[in-house]
């Protein structure tokens, strides 16, 4: 299995739930925040924001 099939397999696997893939993206940032104390808190944000913009393109939410 290729790096394609498996991004082919995800994608499948969150059709219909992008919004839930968008909360999972906002938790696991604010974990990361809550970890470091805010220190990457740009960087984290920044990070959030493309792979919500991401989920979107790719899933339509």
């Amino acid at each position: 299995m290729g790096i394609k099939d498996m991004a082919d397999k995800a994608k499948d696997a969150l059709k219909g739930h992008g919004d839930k893939a968008d909360n999972v993206v906002e938790e696991a940032g604010d974990r990361v925040d809550e970890k470091t104390g805010g220190k990457y808190e740009g960087h984290v944000d920044k990070g959030q924001q493309a792979a919500k913009d991401a989920i979107e393109k790719n899933l339509g939410t």
